[in-house]
């Protein structure tokens, strides 16, 4: 399958943390810490999925921060939680309507995690704030308060390319990619797609926490080896001969969600090109 590794360096002065809620395998750097979690997308995509926390040497993380932790659950249990409050009549409680989800999840974290934000508002309150975020989770954890919100940011992107310019099937190709902010950045999310050839949609997308103004640079390496894709899983990138198309986009909350507190910061794209395998 399809395997994109993105590694993010945060600038020496901030003093938070900058979160991403990635569909990759992540790198380790002697410069960066990355931890790993699980967040599911409500997008079509097809890249390993996964999450990784980066933080710079000069950075120092939060002794407790429910944000990635709550958009995390979110992505992988709204849909189920909207499901089980539509079908199941009156909850009455948070621990029966958390027991419902392990019960229908079979992920008994997935049930803790429940348990703990539910708690937090109340179940009267945590049924409303699911109804009202209409499956988005981001704005699902602001209305929560687990994450924080910020209108009054920006981004630029100023760099995105991708080396080599061409190459052959099975190469990997290296994306490097920057942004600046001037005023910070809210909750929000950085969102890579791969326009195909054949049309299969590719791409992942970033969970972002508030970010100070500063200058922020990436790297993210894509391999177009689909040796180890199992078409019984869904179908496999074929990667056939031909221009493909980078796109990044930065944004306030969820990229492309209408709900408050959402807006996109900026785009770019590129372009790279496969040719055909030598024989």
């Amino acid at each position: 399958s399809s395997l994109l590794r993105i590694l993010i360096f945060p600038p020496g002065k901030m003093k938070g943390n900058v979160y991403f809620s990635l569909l990759c395998v992540v790198l380790v750097s002697s410069n960066v810490v990355l931890a790993v979690h699980h967040r599911h997308s409500s997008r079509p995509q097809r890249l390993t999925q996964g999450t990784f926390q980066v933080v710079g040497e000069k950075v120092k993380a939060p002794k407790f921060d429910l944000c990635p932790t709550c958009v995390s659950f979110t992505g992988q249990a709204l849909d189920i939680l909207l499901n089980i409050i539509l079908n199941g009549g009156v909850v009455g409680s948070c621990g029966t309507l958390c027991n419902d989800l392990t019960n229908k999840t079979g992920n008994k974290d997935l049930g803790v995690v429940c348990d703990l934000l539910c708690d937090y508002v109340g179940i009267k309150e945590f049924i409303k704030i699911i109804q009202d975020a209409d499956l988005d989770p981001i704005y699902f954890c602001e209305l929560l308060k687990t994450c924080k919100i910020f209108d009054g940011g920006d981004a630029k992107f100023t760099a995105l390319e991708v080396h080599p310019a061409s190459g052959q099937k099975g190469k990997t190709f290296a994306i490097a990619f920057s942004w600046t902010t001037v005023n910070g950045t809210g909750t929000g999310e950085l969102v890579i797609q791969i326009k195909t050839v054949d049309g299969l949609p590719l791409g992942s997308g970033n969970l972002i926490e508030p970010a100070e103004p500063g200058s922020y640079h990436g790297s993210a390496s894509l391999s177009t080896d689909n040796s180890g894709c199992d078409p019984s899983q869904g179908p496999c990138e074929q990667w056939i001969p031909g221009v493909y198309t980078v796109e990044v986009a930065i944004c306030n909350g969820e990229c492309g969600s209408s709900h408050p507190h959402s807006q996109v910061y900026d785009t770019k794209e590129t372009t790279f090109n496969i040719t055909m395998e030598a024989h």
